[in-house]
């Protein structure tokens, strides 16, 4: 994998988000001509003079800006889509942010590969959200799309955006609906979107670590490099344009099962549980747990990291202080 990337110009929007930044590493480490694009270079002022002793150009510009869009895809071989809002709750507290940014901010972005770079691999990650409460489990890409939150249904707008773009324009994408991931790279202050990751911050600090209700409900967790690894892969494949793959480990944890865990890995941290709050128990998706067949199917990706193992490597990353996001 690494050797298809290596000369390829690639771009990754949202390049210094948790996600973002192991990606953009994978993609450095494979000698890739990467341009990353963030919002605020200031709020990863140490991190983009890392990336770019490395080779990498740092743009500072908004998804919603026109003229850097058009002039940060021209010439791309691949485009990483990871840029916009997060928050299923904050899409609720303020839908009109979301919907500027993750519908707006996407329409942009297909202009401008419209006019500049039609042919460009465009991979959009969106969320296991847009399924909202399972009929069924594993939960096949094929299955209803029930949205609870406007995030979601923002995430499953830009997919129709994607849809009518290459039904008219012939623009290629590939979709990547992505579980719960975790592990290195999230700095503490921004982990409000990383339940793992924020638990293990809790647990380092000897803290409670909060459960909503009876913690039985059960998660997808995928551990972010295996996440980088099948967006690398879907970015490298010939599979049919406009597919849709769900990314995650094809395993169900009981929240508090993995917060026990987390406990037991730091030696630190005891479970609280606590009422719902209101809008997330609203909102609340129940179980969930990806069927990844069809990606295994057609670009051969599987997960290779275990939950111990992964929350063995987090916990080490963390304690050593080694945030790189």
């Amino acid at each position: 994998m690494s050797r298809w990337y290596a000369g390829r110009p690639v771009l990754v929007l949202g390049g210094l988000g948790f996600v973002g930044v192991n990606l953009s590493r994978s993609l450095l480490a494979a000698a890739a001509r990467v341009t990353v694009v963030t919002r605020s270079r200031a709020r990863h002022a140490e991190l983009a003079a890392i990336f770019e002793s490395c080779g990498a150009r740092i743009v500072e510009a908004d998804l919603l800006d026109a003229t850097a869009m058009h002039q940060v895809v021209r010439g791309q071989d691949v485009i990483f889509n990871l840029a916009g809002q997060s928050g299923a709750v904050t899409s609720m507290d303020d839908p009109w942010t979301d919907l500027e940014i993750n519908c707006r901010g996407n329409l942009t972005l297909l202009e401008a590969l419209r006019t500049e770079n039609a042919s460009a691999s465009h991979v959009f990650v969106g969320s296991r959200l847009e399924y909202g409460r399972p009929a069924r489990m594993p939960v096949h890409e094929d299955d209803l799309l029930r949205p609870l939150c406007m995030h979601a249904v923002h995430k499953l707008t830009v997919e129709h955006y994607l849809a009518v773009y290459q039904h008219v324009y012939g623009l290629p994408s590939t979709i990547a609906r992505l579980t719960n991931p975790y592990g290195p790279g999230q700095p503490e202050a921004r982990a409000t979107y990383g339940i793992v990751n924020r638990l293990v911050f809790l647990a380092l600090e000897d803290k409670p670590l909060p459960i909503f209700g009876d913690g039985s409900q059960q998660r997808d967790y995928i551990y972010v490099e295996d996440a980088v690894d099948a967006l690398l892969a879907l970015g490298a494949s010939d599979a049919p344009c406009g597919r849709v793959y769900n990314v995650g480990s094809g395993v169900g944890i009981q929240l508090a099962d993995m917060a026990r865990r987390i406990t037991e890995h730091v030696g630190g941290g005891t479970l609280e549980f606590v009422p719902w709050p209101t809008i997330a128990e609203q909102i609340e998706t129940g179980d969930f747990v990806a069927d990844i067949s069809r990606i295994a199917a057609d670009v051969g990706w599987r997960p290779r990291v275990g939950i111990d193992d992964g929350l063995r490597r987090t916990v080490a990353f963390y304690r050593r202080g080694a945030v790189y996001s």
